[in-house]
């Protein structure tokens, strides 16, 4: 590899990953931007009894380790479309978790911080299935670790949910059922 051809793949990395943080940022301004009625309204369903049952299998080890097959884990969750709707109703947790700093600033913040690291893995783990379909795809068989990454998806996913419901139970129960019947 020359060294023009290394600076124009550094280049393009530097870019690509710009390009991502800028976009992050404008989504985030932008969720900032509506009021909680719309976030709210925003988020997509979910089949929680399934999702909380694959999230608690990982959340909770017991002998045998795992209660559930990886293609019903994969049913439960809805395929790759059940995991995007989950990062993306996970962007919108965190906007109303931000959202109720209004009422309890110290006890939102903590529990915002600690949301935004369940997004992290949430994100990491749905980016590993995504990568990891590319070759089941073409192979045409589910590989072994689509399934755990998207058990880890679920878990991060249910620890979001817990802790806005709880925040919002603590901070301002007027919009609580609300929220809670939306998630």
């Amino acid at each position: 590899m020359t060294v023009e051809l290394s600076y124009l793949v550094f280049g393009a990395v530097i870019c690509g990953l710009s390009g991502a943080v800028i976009a992050d940022w404008h989504s985030s301004r932008k969720m900032a931007r509506l009021d909680w009625h719309a976030l709210v309204s925003g988020l997509n369903r979910l089949d929680m009894v399934e999702l909380s049952a694959v999230a608690m299998d990982y959340l909770s080890p017991r002998r045998g380790q795992l209660d559930i097959e990886p293609n019903e884990m994969w049913e439960f969750l809805g395929g790759y479309a059940g995991l995007k709707r989950m990062r993306e109703n996970a962007e919108i947790m965190l906007a109303l978790a931000a959202y109720a700093q209004r009422w309890n600033f110290e006890e939102a913040t903590i529990v915002t911080e600690r949301m935004r690291l369940d997004a992290a893995t949430l994100r990491r783990a749905i980016r590993n299935v995504e990568m990891g379909m590319i070759p089941a795809r073409l192979l045409r068989h589910f590989r072994l670790t689509l399934p755990l990454h998207a058990q880890e998806a679920s878990s991060a996913y249910y620890l979001m949910r817990q802790r806005l419901l709880a925040l919002y139970e603590t901070s301002h129960t007027g919009r609580y059922p609300m929220l809670a019947a939306a998630l």
